[in-house]
């Protein structure tokens, strides 16, 4: 069983038609298509903003298509790691140099070339797309913010909004040529990275991020520091859980206390989708 079966299975028992799924879940119908012939990989199991509207059109119990997903997940998973990652496509990497501040870069692509998908490519392809995919998530229901990002990329509102859904569920070893042009393009401004200590800035593009400015530092930690919960560290050992945590939502996760009970591996799924939801958070 993967999602879409079961959304296909649905549609026909109910007599729907693809198209009015696409209205409801606010995507294109070419999304929809490509989703029940599976060329195109179901969205992430924590997609509340798409899975939700599907289950309601199609009349399913709430998280029934994300239970789906994290089982097709698991597999997909699994066959991935039993097969190795692969490198990345040339074009993410030519972006990736392309955006490096011009003293940095000659080293960087020495780097880069010496050892193809080494350390120090993983680390800054991996921090780039977590910044993006932040700024992703907090503006994913701001028409006017997609509507910029779409006229900047050429695209139209809702085929941005699909790339986002898209771009949203990939990871470093996914991510494409199309993420690059429609996305991280313009929303990049630049990077820099200090080789000697690997503080890594990224600089965002003025007119989609308020923030221009992201800071990754190694940060020492005393003797004194709180031990790692069992709780968080079952939860980031189980890929359905917290697989998609990014190390930002991570380091808080971290830093969270507690006395007397000890939290479970679900407490801390659930207490990353609330840091996710932006109904829980007053605009800055």
């Amino acid at each position: 069983m993967d999602v879409s079966l079961v959304i296909r299975r649905r549609l026909e028992e109910l007599g729907l038609e693809q198209k009015g799924l696409a209205r409801a879940a606010r995507v294109t119908e070419s999304y929809v298509s490509q989703l029940l012939t599976r060329r195109r990989a179901p969205p992430a199991p924590n997609r509340t903003d798409i899975y939700g509207k599907m289950d309601r059109y199609l009349r399913l119990p709430a998280g029934e298509l994300a239970r789906v997903a994290t089982a097709q997940r698991k597999q997909v998973l699994k066959r991935e790691l039993e097969d190795g990652p692969a490198p990345l496509f040339q074009e993410v990497r030519a972006l990736i140099l392309r955006k490096c501040a011009p003293a940095s870069a000659a080293p960087v692509r020495a780097s880069f070339e010496s050892q193809p998908f080494g350390e120090l490519e993983r680390l800054v392809t991996g921090k780039v797309l977590d910044v993006v995919k932040r700024v992703a998530q907090e503006e994913l229901e701001n028409e006017a913010w997609l509507a910029r990002v779409a006229g900047m990329s050429g695209r139209s509102y809702r085929e941005m909004r699909v790339i986002v859904l898209e771009f949203l569920d990939t990871d470093i070893f996914h991510v494409t040529a199309e993420h690059c042009v429609s996305f991280l393009d313009p929303l990049i401004a630049s990077w820099d990275v200090d080789l000697v200590t690997f503080r890594l800035d990224i600089t965002l593009n003025h007119q989609v991020a308020d923030r221009h400015l992201r800071r990754f530092e190694f940060v020492e930690q005393g003797p004194g520091a709180a031990p790692e919960e069992p709780g968080l560290r079952a939860f980031l050992q189980d890929p359905s859980l917290g697989g998609s945590a990014t190390p930002d939502e991570v380091a808080f996760l971290r830093r969270l206390r507690f006395t007397g009970r000890r939290p479970t591996k679900l407490y801390y799924y659930r207490e990353l989708q609330s840091l996710r939801d932006p109904l829980h958070f007053r605009a800055g």
